[in-house]
C-alpha cells in the first residue's frame, strides 16, 4: 500500500506558527482522509522554521465502492396526483438517475423522495490533489502575508512542494501573482551545511533524505538534542542549565541541526540584579542561563545558546553571542548605575507624563484613585495604623520603575525592578516586597503576592482598573479583552481565596462605582450590575475549572437567578468558595443524596405560600393550634431543634452542623409527606394549608443557608 509525502516548504516561519500548524495538520488532516474513505494505517506530522510536512502510510490506491442515499424534496413536491412533478425529474436528473429509481421514505419531518446511488471509488491520487490545496491554506494562525504581486497568504512566502506518492510526483501549483511553484520530488537542504536541492526519491525515504541534508523533522528528536546539548555545556563548567519550558518551545522551532553552544560573559556584570541578566538572555537573546549547581539561586558567568550554524565553527558562534551579549549588559549596568542614584521617590512625579486611559488620566492619577481604595480595604480588615502607613507607601511608589531607564528598555522588569530601587533607597521591606508582588499574579501558572501589603496594593489597583474601565464601557467581548479584565477579577478573587481576606467585594464594588459616577456622571446607569454580573461569572469559573466543583454545585451557591445568592455569593467570596467544596464534598460521600429528595419537594411547594425566604424561626410562624396530625408535631420539633445549628453554621461557616441535622430531619420530614400521620399540604382549610406551607418554607429556607437546591441535579 502506497505512502504519501507532502512538504510545503517556504521562508523561516514564525516559531508559534510551526507548533499551531502541526497541531492544526494532526487534527484536521486524519479528519479530512476519513471523510472522504482513505484512512491510512498512520499520520506522521512534521515541522521546522522552514518547511511543514506530513506522511501517510499504507494508503488504500483508491475510495472503496460505495452505497450513499441522497435526500431529496418532500413527496407532497415530487408528486402531484401521484405523477412526478419538475421538482422530482430536476432531483433526478441532478443525481443522474431515472424517475423509477426514486424511494419515498418516512422520516421525522414526514415523507421526502430518496435516491441510493452506487458510488465507485475515486483514486486516492485524485483525492489527495484535491484536498492538500485545504490543508495547507486552512492553517489558522497570527500575521498571514502576501508575497511578490499575488494575494495568496500564508505566515511566510512558499518556496517549494514536495508531492510524492511512493515515488509519483502528484501535480500541484500554487500561484501567487506572478509567482508560481509547482510540485515535485525536490526539497531542501540545511542553508549552511548542506546549500545543495535535495532529491527524494520515494515518500518513505523522506526522514533519511532531511537527515542525510542536516535537517531534523521531527521536533520532538530537536527538543531532546537541545537539552541533552544544553546539559552538557552545563556540565562542563559544573553548573546546572535553568531551561524555561516556554524559551526551549521557541527555540525547537527556530533551528533544523541544533548545537548547543558555551559561551561567558564577564563576571563583573554579576553585580547585576540576577533578573536583568536573565531577561537579557532568555526574552532578548533567547539563550539559557546557567546555574550554581551548590545554589541554583547564584548565576554564573556562563550561558548556553542553540545554534543552526555549522558546529565546526561554534568557537565563533559563541564569540559573536559573547559581544552581543556584552553589549547588553552594559547597558543595563548603565541603567542600573544611573537609576540607583536617585531615591525612588523622585521618579513618582514623571508617572504624569505617562497616560493610562484617554479618559481616565495618567498613571499618577491612576495610583491616586487606588490609593484611596487600599484605605478602604485597610480600613475594612481593622489594620493598624503602621500598616496601613506601609500600604499606603508600597501605593505611592508601586509605579514608579515606570519612568526608570531599566525599565524603559526592559518593560519585562516592571515591579521587580522596584523592589530593587526601593531597597536601594532604604524604604521598608514590606514596601520593597510589594512593589514587586502587586503586580501578581501575573499569569494563570504565577504565583500569588504572599505579603499582606503586597496583596492590598494588587488588590486596590486592579479594582480600579475595573471600576474604571467598566464605566467607560470597555467590556470585554468574546475573546476580545484588551485590558485584561478577566485576568485582573480572577486574580481578585485568588487573592482573596488564598489570604484568606474577609472582605465583602460587593461593597468595594459599589463604593468604586460611586466615586467613578462622581468623576464621570455620564456613566452607565447599569455599571454597579455590569460589574457584580462579571464577578459572578469569575467565580463560577474559577470554581468549576480551577476547584473542579460540579457545575450544578457551584449554581446552587451563586443561585439559579437568584438575587439573594447573587448578592451572598460577592459579599463574602470566602463563604462562597467553602459552601461549593462542601457541597462537592457530601455528594462525594453520598450524603447529599440523603437530604435532595425532601428539600427540593419541600421547596417546590413552599412556592406555593408567602414565607418569606428568610424565616427560620417556626415559632413565629407556624401556629401548633392548627396541627391535625402528630406529622405535623414532629415536623415542628424537629425544625425547632434544626434552629440552633443553622444558627451555628451562620455563625461559623461550619455547614457540617446544619448537614447532620437535615439528615437527623429527613425520616421527619417523609413520615410528613407519606407516612402513616402524612398530610394533604395543600388542604382545603386555608389556615390549615399556609401553615403546612409555612413548615416546608422554613425546611427550605434551612436548606437556603448553604445553597439553593432547586439548581442542583440529584444524582443517577
Amino acid at each position: 500500500m502506497p505512502t504519501f509525502l507532502l512538504e510545503v516548504g517556504t521562508e523561516e516561519l514564525p516559531a508559534s506558527f510551526v507548533d499551531g500548524a502541526i497541531a492544526q495538520w494532526r487534527d484536521r488532516i486524519p479528519t479530512s482522509l476519513t471523510e472522504a474513505f482513505i484512512e491510512p494505517a498512520a499520520v506522521e506530522i512534521y515541522g521546522t522554521p522552514r518547511r511543514l510536512a506530513v506522511l501517510l502510510h499504507n494508503l488504500p490506491s483508491q475510495q472503496p465502492d460505495r452505497s450513499e442515499d441522497i435526500k431529496g424534496p418532500p413527496v407532497r413536491a415530487a408528486y402531484k396526483d401521484g405523477q412526478p412533478t419538475k421538482a422530482a425529474e430536476g432531483f433526478a436528473r441532478k443525481q443522474e438517475v431515472s424517475l423509477e429509481d426514486l424511494e419515498i421514505r418516512d422520516t421525522e419531518k414526514g415523507e421526502f423522495v430518496f435516491v441510493r446511488k452506487q458510488i465507485s471509488g475515486r483514486p486516492t491520487a485524485e483525492i489527495l490533489t484535491e484536498l492538500i490545496p485545504q490543508w495547507i491554506f486552512k492553517l489558522e494562525g497570527k500575521r498571514f502575508m502576501r508575497w511578490g504581486d499575488g494575494d495568496v497568504r500564508f505566515p511566510r512566502p512558499i518556496r517549494w512542494l514536495v508531492a510524492l506518492l511512493d515515488d509519483t510526483v502528484l501535480p500541484l501549483t500554487i500561484t501567487s501573482g506572478s509567482d508560481v511553484v509547482t510540485s515535485d520530488r525536490h526539497s531542501a537542504g540545511h542553508r549552511v551545511l548542506h546549500p545543495d536541492p535535495v532529491s527524494i526519491n520515494n515518500a518513505s525515504d523522506y526522514l533519511d533524505s532531511l537527515r542525510n541534508a542536516s535537517i531534523e523533522v521531527t521536533p520532538q528528536r530537536r527538543r531532546e538534542t537541545i537539552i541533552e546539548g544544553i546539559h552538557r555545556c552545563a556540565a562542563e563548567v559544573g553548573g546546572t542549565a535553568d531551561i524555561p519550558e516556554d524559551l526551549l518551545a521557541e527555540v525547537v522551532q527556530l533551528v533544523e541541526y541544533p548545537t548547543a553552544v558555551l559561551g561567558k560573559f564577564d563576571d563583573d556584570f554579576l553585580i547585576l540584579p540576577p533578573e536583568v541578566i536573565t531577561t537579557v538572555m532568555v526574552s532578548h537573546q533567547r539563550y539559557f542561563p546557567v546555574l550554581n549547581t551548590e545554589n541554583l539561586q547564584e548565576l554564573l558567568p556562563y550561558f548556553i545558546t542553540i545554534s543552526n550554524g555549522d558546529p565546526a565553527k561554534s568557537d565563533l558562534i559563541a564569540a559573536g553571542n559573547e559581544r552581543v551579549i556584552r553589549a547588553r549588559l552594559a547597558d543595563g549596568e548603565f541603567f542600573y548605575k544611573a537609576d540607583s542614584e536617585q531615591p525612588l521617590e523622585t521618579l513618582v512625579p514623571q508617572l504624569e507624563s505617562i497616560t493610562f486611559q484617554e479618559d481616565l488620566g495618567t498613571v499618577k492619577d491612576k495610583v491616586d484613585r487606588f490609593t484611596a481604595v487600599a484605605k478602604q480595604l485597610s480600613q475594612a480588615l481593622n489594620l493598624s495604623e503602621s500598616e496601613q502607613a506601609k500600604i499606603e507607601r508600597a501605593c505611592y511608589l508601586c509605579k514608579a520603575d515606570l519612568v526608570s531607564q531599566m525599565v524603559y528598555e526592559f518593560p519585562e522588569l516592571q515591579g521587580v525592578m522596584g523592589e530593587k530601587y526601593a531597597r536601594v533607597s532604604g524604604e521598608d521591606e514590606a514596601v520593597c516586597r510589594a512593589i514587586f508582588e502587586h503586580y501578581l499574579p501575573r499569569g494563570a501558572e504565577d504565583s500569588l503576592p504572599q505579603t499582606l501589603t503586597g496583596q492590598l496594593v494588587g488588590l486596590s489597583d486592579r479594582l480600579d482598573t475595573l471600576v474604571s474601565i467598566f464605566g467607560l464601557g470597555l467590556l470585554p467581548s468574546g475573546s476580545s479583552d484588551p485590558f485584561a479584565l478577566r485576568r485582573a477579577a480572577n486574580a481578585v478573587v485568588s487573592i482573596i481565596w488564598a489570604a484568606e481576606l474577609e472582605l465583602n467585594l460587593n461593597q468595594f464594588l459599589q463604593q468604586g462605582v460611586e466615586t467613578f459616577k462622581t468623576a464621570h456622571p455620564q456613566a452607565s446607569p447599569e455599571l454597579l450590575q455590569q460589574l457584580q454580573e462579571f464577578f459572578l461569572q469569575r467565580l463560577q469559573t474559577l470554581l468549576q475549572d480551577d476547584r473542579g466543583i460540579d457545575y450544578d454545585l457551584v449554581n446552587g451557591v451563586l443561585g439559579d437567578d437568584d438575587p439573594d445568592y447573587a448578592e451572598r455569593a460577592l459579599a463574602d467570596v470566602l463563604d462562597t468558595r467553602d459552601r461549593a467544596e462542601f457541597l462537592q464534598k457530601i455528594r462525594q460521600d453520598g450524603t447529599l443524596d440523603i437530604i435532595y429528595e425532601i428539600v427540593n419537594r419541600s421547596a417546590r411547594l413552599a412556592k406555593k405560600g408567602t414565607l418569606s425566604t428568610q424565616d427560620l424561626n417556626p415559632e413565629t410562624v407556624v401556629k401548633p393550634e392548627l396541627f391535625e396530625s402528630p406529622a405535623e408535631q414532629g415536623f415542628y420539633d424537629a425544625l425547632l431543634g434544626l434552629l440552633p445549628r443553622t444558627e451555628a453554621a451562620q455563625q461559623e461557616r461550619n455547614y457540617s452542623q446544619l448537614i447532620e441535622g437535615l439528615v437527623e430531619i429527613a425520616p421527619t420530614v417523609r413520615e410528613f409527606f407519606d407516612g402513616e400521620n402524612s398530610v394533604l399540604v395543600m388542604a382545603e382549610d386555608e389556615a390549615v394549608k399556609a401553615n403546612r406551607l409555612n413548615l416546608l418554607g422554613l425546611l427550605r429556607n434551612h436548606a437556603r443557608v448553604l445553597a439553593d437546591f432547586g439548581a442542583i441535579v440529584k444524582n443517577g
